[in-house]
């Protein structure tokens, strides 16, 4: 038919206008492909590729238009080990062991995967079975089991310590009972702390936060407040219901309007560093959607410079992880032995961002 034949016409001409560009494009760099061959990215064409990709590390990355597999990636990586088996999940585990003996292992969790059970998904506590399995090969007693005895956030990185027996975990909750346990935290902060380093010594309590979205967060109840003139503290009553929070902070790096700062919790409040940053430092936890906003839920909103050095637009920031990670671990001596320190290295995604934001050349990861 006369449609047809049109059409046939049309996409005659399409292909050799295609075939057309790519010889072209390739002229001068090597002899076009055989006619009977699709154009193709040739080795060279690739390793110039990368060498140029290297090349560009460290400078503020473009923004998210021309980038869009960075928002893909985050997602990827979002979801990772939530839903695989979980003998994949035991074996990434074995995989991240960073310290184990007669007593306790450490291990480097990754995020995204809750300590305890969660319904839906894959948890660390129910692939603990079958690690301890994996481990029996190791010199220790394979009678042992593992069970985890200081937690860490779902969304949160980091060295976990899990313990072979029930005695070994009541010794360790003694022990962090008295403040024997430091664990130290890095996190990427929205902001710089001011002074550079201190102690955020305020309690914490749960409220309800009314809207078109009701939910509970944890928020500050201090137990001081500026007087009237402003020119001192008076103390007030303090909460039943609130618990005593203490966190040591200190800058390592900054720049740009963010910071690289470590963490030392004296205390165990649920979301209490997260507060701390966001609320009593006004430095929020990047990638921490729950605590960027006092009042609401929403995605955590970010300046235009730190989105363009990230790659991404402010609606594509719902997929920027918790930038939260346990960084070291130190557990008393016991008899006749030396402490345990323990140092767990950053996950990819966490390198990522202080090689974007604050560059790698001045920092020691």
């Amino acid at each position: 038919s006369k449609h047809s034949r049109i059409l046939s016409q049309f996409k005659s001409k399409t292909r050799t206008y295609a075939l057309t560009r790519s010889q072209s494009s390739a002229a001068g760099r090597a002899p076009a492909p055989h006619s009977g061959d699709k154009p193709r990215l040739r080795a060279i064409d690739l390793a110039h590729e990368v060498r140029q990709e290297k090349a560009e590390t460290g400078r503020p990355g473009p923004a998210a238009s021309a980038r869009p597999g960075r928002v893909a990636e985050l997602k990827r990586f979002s979801q990772q080990l939530q839903n695989v088996h979980p003998n994949v999940l035991a074996k990434q585990l074995r995989r991240s062991v960073l310290y184990a003996d007669e007593d306790v292992v450490v291990i480097s969790k990754p995020h995204g995967v809750p300590v305890r059970e969660d319904a839906g998904a894959n948890s660390i506590s129910s692939v603990l079975p079958v690690l301890s399995k994996m481990m029996s090969g190791m010199k220790v007693r394979s009678e042992s089991q593992l069970l985890p005895c200081l937690g860490l956030e779902k969304d949160s990185t980091g060295a976990l310590l899990l313990a072979r027996n029930e005695d070994v975990v009541e010794h360790i909750l003694s022990l962090r009972r008295n403040n024997q346990v430091q664990r130290k935290y890095w996190v990427v902060a929205v902001g710089v702390p001011v002074p550079s380093e201190g102690l955020v010594d305020i309690p914490i309590i749960e409220r309800e936060v009314a809207g078109s979205q009701p939910h509970f967060k944890m928020d500050l109840s201090p137990l001081f407040r500026m007087s009237d003139a402003g020119d001192g503290l008076i103390r007030v009553r303090g909460q039943r219901q609130a618990h005593p929070a203490v966190t040591k902070y200190r800058v390592l790096e900054s720049g740009g309007g963010c910071s690289l700062v470590e963490l030392q919790p004296f205390t165990e409040v649920k979301h209490q560093m997260r507060v701390h940053m966001a609320i009593a430092l006004d430095c929020p936890i990047l990638g921490d959607h729950k605590y960027s906003h006092r009042n609401k839920l929403a995605p955590q909103k970010l300046p235009e410079h730190m989105l363009k050095k990230l790659g991404l637009e402010q609606s594509q920031i719902r997929y920027l992880p918790l930038h939260l990670h346990a960084r070291q671990l130190i557990l008393p001596a016991r008899s006749g032995q030396a402490d345990i320190r323990v140092s767990c290295p950053l996950p990819k995604y966490f390198l990522q961002t202080l090689n974007r934001l604050l560059g790698y050349s001045s920092l020691v990861v």
